[in-house]
């Protein structure tokens, strides 16, 4: 299996989502499943830029998001990403009783799924997608041996998500002024009233997700539902589980560029609820956390990167961080390296331009 993937990772010129599909079918050569989901997150929020969802699975992947960002339960995506094996199934979280977690009762059940496999793709402590396997009742519970195969093969997806998140893709067309939008969702995130940049771009996520034209697209929904729970209560009222973080995420679009979706809560008279969602153009400052997520640099040498921005010199590095110049040099060389550039010159337009 690993050297299937490894054969696939060398097919460059295969998008995101291309990548997924036939990455899903490789993963069907070894383990045995019914429908799976594989998206794609900001390694900054955890919040999804983007899911393929084989057939069946698109009429509760709303129901997975809600449950997810809005209540307790087993497996949360955001407490594997964070845990050390990054991959369980329901069956072995609930110690064979999943009818203890909500999400089966109320998603998978109905949904006609008796398991639920979990995995955080991660890369050292950065997650860049997570995958979902389900099975239905005659298939049985996954295996131990089962989640082990996906644990060992998880570092290779998530290798490929991270290069596919920033590689060079041309636009459809690079002079044309990217369409801002804003959408006014009510407090059920249906979509209330929109501006043309707004229908543009919702139709655009719609398309690259495959999704029929009523669905609202991952992104928006989650970027909506963390903004819900901004306050700590979510959509009904109830206490909302662990701190809440920006409800905004980075993604590239459909056309090669790359889109911010941030999503502001409004109060208004006798409890009304609504949501406005705004898509704007990515600035450099909002995409240099992923890109120097996605080269893998550590946090004194991203701080070393945002002084650099500045202008400041070597001796000016030493005085700013209290260390010596010779270490500066050290930390500038593993830079260079790990981003494949020669001068500061060519880190800061990495940085700054390359993707813009």
């Amino acid at each position: 299996m690993a050297r299937l993937l490894q054969e696939l990772d060398q097919q460059q010129e295969l998008s995101s989502l291309m990548y997924r599909e036939i990455m899903l079918t490789r993963i069907r050569t070894g383990l045995s499943f019914d429908a799976a989901c594989c998206t794609t997150v900001d390694p900054q929020t955890l919040l999804t830029t983007g899911a393929i969802t084989e057939q069946g699975l698109e009429r509760i992947h709303g129901a997975l998001l809600d449950n997810e960002y809005l209540q307790d339960d087993y497996n949360k995506f955001t407490e594997l990403a964070c845990s050390d094996a990054a991959v369980s199934s329901l069956w072995e979280a609930t110690g064979g009783r999943p009818e203890l977690s909500r999400r089966f009762r109320e998603v998978l059940q109905p949904g006609g799924f008796a398991d639920e496999l979990r995995a955080a793709l991660r890369i050292g402590e950065a997650c860049w997608g997570f995958l979902i396997l389900f099975r239905k009742e005659e298939q049985g519970p996954f295996q131990p041996e089962e989640l082990q195969f996906i644990r060992d093969i998880a570092p290779l997806i998530a290798g490929r998500l991270k290069a596919k998140a920033l590689s060079p893709a041309a636009p459809a067309d690079s002079g044309s002024q990217l369409e801002e939008g804003i959408i006014i969702l009510d407090g059920r995130l249906k979509p209330v009233s929109l501006n043309p940049g707004g229908r543009y771009w919702l139709e655009q996520l719609q398309r690259m997700e495959q999704q029929s034209r009523p669905a609202l697209p991952g992104p928006v929904r989650a970027v909506s539902l963390r903004a819900l729970t901004a306050d700590g209560r979510g959509r009904s009222g109830e206490p909302a589980s662990g701190e809440s973080a920006a409800a905004r995420v980075c993604l590239r679009a459909p056309d090669g560029r790359f889109i911010n979706i941030t999503a502001s809560r409004l109060d208004g008279p006798s409890g009304l609820v609504q949501l406005a969602v705004s898509f704007t153009a990515a600035k450099a400052a909002d995409l240099l956390p992923m890109i120097t997520e996605a080269f893998g640099f550590t946090e004194r040498e991203k701080e070393i990167i945002h002084h650099l921005s500045r202008g400041h010199s070597t001796k000016e590095l030493a005085r700013l961080l209290h260390i010596s110049a010779y270490t500066v040099q050290d930390h500038l060389k593993s830079i260079f390296s790990k981003a494949g550039v020669s001068s500061r010159r060519e880190l800061i337009w990495l940085l700054y331009s390359r993707y813009q």
